[in-house]
């Protein structure tokens, strides 16, 4: 028998000293399964990528039938092929009229990257700010937004030009000024433990951006496509960013991302130099095909109208004096603990139970709790009696 385990260790590049080691065979709805058929009711998504669950049936039919047709042709941007247009069709019918047009990339690191990209070449300017404790994916360019300096400075010298706010914090504002290209934001900040920002800071954030000509670039890689409640977080503040970051959620299970803005300032690439932003396998034709069919089932099985109650049961079932503060909208929700070792501790015995939560990167002291939207009212219980009992047990 083939030890995957031990080759795994030997033969993949390693990203810490602790990996999770649990081996996936199959998975299906809510729920991952070991090669000896254990099972894991699976509260983290793939990090909010698997919103409508597990290889949903619409989706493996539409990358079957895309099978059948053509995988990659050609780079992205040159020829035209029906999976991303139909795709980037129905993604700007969710949105505001001044996003216009999509930007098809791999992931949400290649959509922040062409972002940062735009926007310096649109404005004429160089300054980006971004957020303390943001995270905005692992390039190079993504890396300097992170605002973390532990995480930079192993990889330095990074971007130059970028500065940083307080997220949520109203006297920071002052800092964007007619020298600022864009502020790149998340709608709520995920890594930093589903930090929820105000709506006055939202609202104060739009209007000084406008009043000094700044782009304004909302990172929904982890809050888009129903994970908050709504299509998109941005909604809940009333307010529309300039350029939109998508991915995780996007791709229903496949490899996607998008940036998305109005059509003049997504022309800056197409030329001086032409071919601006560049991508081989960007909006790949079958991750497109799953993409539509998962829009498509989002929309059709109006699985965004139960997050708010689903995510309540959570709230009334996660109740426990050990529980020092529950944070989130919708089902993008944190357990805040008192230390590091008690989160360990929990995350393991939930695991061995069959429940699969995890913590985040800039706020080790609490539990990442975000289920696939299609998660039952019964599995919601059940998960939280396991954690109850892990709390118990550890805290």
């Amino acid at each position: 028998m083939i030890n995957n385990r031990a080759l795994f260790l030997k033969n993949t590049a390693q990203t810490s000293d602790s990996p999770r080691l649990v081996e996936i065979e199959k998975a299906e709805g809510s729920y991952l399964y070991g090669p000896e058929g254990q099972a894991y009711l699976d509260l983290v998504s793939g990090f909010n990528v698997s919103n409508i669950g597990h290889r949903h049936p619409k989706v493996i039919a539409a990358i079957q039938a895309q099978l059948e047709k053509y995988l990659h042709v050609t780079v992205y941007g040159e020829f035209i092929q029906a999976p991303q247009v139909q795709f980037a069709t129905q993604l700007l019918a969710q949105l505001p009229k001044n996003f216009e047009s999509v930007y098809l990339t791999n992931s949400g690191a290649e959509a922040v990257e062409g972002s940062m990209k735009i926007a310096k070449r649109f404005t004429g300017r160089r300054q980006i700010i971004a957020a303390k404790k943001a995270y905005h994916g692992s390039t190079q360019g993504a890396l300097s937004l992170i605002g973390n300096p532990a995480y930079q400075e192993a990889y330095a010298p990074l971007l130059p030009e970028i500065d940083f706010i307080s997220f949520n914090s109203l006297t920071d504002l002052s800092h964007i000024t007619d020298k600022t290209a864009a502020v790149v934001i998340e709608a709520i900040q995920g890594e930093a433990g589903v930090r929820v920002p105000s709506k006055e800071y939202m609202q104060a954030l739009r209007q000084r951006c406008t009043e000094v000509g700044a782009l304004l670039i909302f990172d929904e890689i982890q809050t888009g496509f129903g994970r908050t409640g709504k299509m998109f977080a941005f909604a809940h503040f009333d307010i529309v960013p300039d350029i939109l970051m998508l991915a995780k959620g996007i791709g229903g299970g496949m490899p996607l991302g998008a940036f998305v803005a109005a059509k003049e300032v997504m022309d800056v690439i197409k030329d001086n130099p032409m071919l601006g932003h560049i991508t081989t396998f960007g909006g790949h034709p079958v991750s497109c095909a799953a993409a539509l069919a998962s829009l498509q089932v989002i929309l059709e099985e109006q699985l965004i109208e139960g997050v708010a109650a689903k995510a309540a049961l959570f709230r009334k079932e996660l109740q426990h004096p050990k529980i020092k503060e529950i944070r989130g909208l919708g089902l993008m929700m944190c357990l805040q603990l008192e230390s590091f070792d008690q989160v360990y501790q929990v995350s393991k015995y939930c695991a061995e139970q069959g429940v699969m939560i995890d913590w985040y990167l800039h706020c080790e002291t609490a539990l990442r709790v975000a289920p696939p939207l299609t998660i039952s009212e019964a599995e919601i219980r059940s998960a939280c009696e396991t954690i109850r009992t892990a709390i118990d047990k550890f805290c």
